[in-house]
């Protein structure tokens, strides 16, 4: 079981994200974090609370995993007055790209990068929705630290502690930080 999170998150995050059961495949009970994103007072907590955790890892850059990350990961890097690097799935990028498949916890996909977009030694911070089991996450990773970047921590909104995924990403060597967690018989 994960340990609480260093800085307090309200019980406002947590009631703001909803289950969606059997989306995007039976069997599956989706944490739907668009509550949260709607809401300005939510949002701002949620924000300043991974900026705050993070800055004193000094990242250079944020890189966020399409799209929900792109929500969150865009104004932790604006905060931290440092860019923002997308993380998208296939064929969304121009230009010059690598790219890595991966595993979904219903699925397959496939993660890409504009080359040069990671610079040989940058700090980077990972910002994502969710972390379930961790194959998008681990497949940023790959990419990023193919282009000689080093990954400062992982930051989520929601965990679910009962797939693997935080396990896979500290296997990994990476630091893991959740807002707030969600058990598989969690309304």
């Amino acid at each position: 079981m994960p340990s609480e999170p260093a800085y307090p998150v309200t019980s406002r995050i947590k009631s703001l994200i909803r289950m969606v059961p059997d989306f995007p495949s039976p069997g599956i009970r989706f944490r739907d974090v668009m509550g949260l994103v709607e809401d300005p007072e939510g949002l701002e907590e949620a924000t300043e609370t991974l900026t705050r955790r993070f800055a004193p890892e000094a990242p250079d850059a944020v890189a966020g995993i399409d799209a929900r990350g792109f929500i969150f990961g865009v104004p932790v890097a604006q905060r931290l007055g440092v860019g923002f690097v997308p993380v998208r799935k296939a064929g969304k990028l121009p230009g010059e790209v690598v790219g890595v498949d991966y595993a979904l916890e219903y699925g397959t996909g496939r993660l890409e990068m504009q080359t040069g977009s990671i610079r040989e030694g940058m700090r980077v911070l990972l910002i994502d929705d969710l972390v379930a089991t961790g194959g998008s996450a681990a497949a940023a990773i790959e990419l990023i630290r193919g282009m000689k970047g080093e990954i400062v921590g992982a930051g989520f909104v929601v965990e679910l502690p009962e797939l693997p995924g935080r396990k896979r990403l500290e296997a990994l060597d990476v630091e893991v930080f959740a807002l707030c967690t969600f058990f598989d018989a969690d309304p």
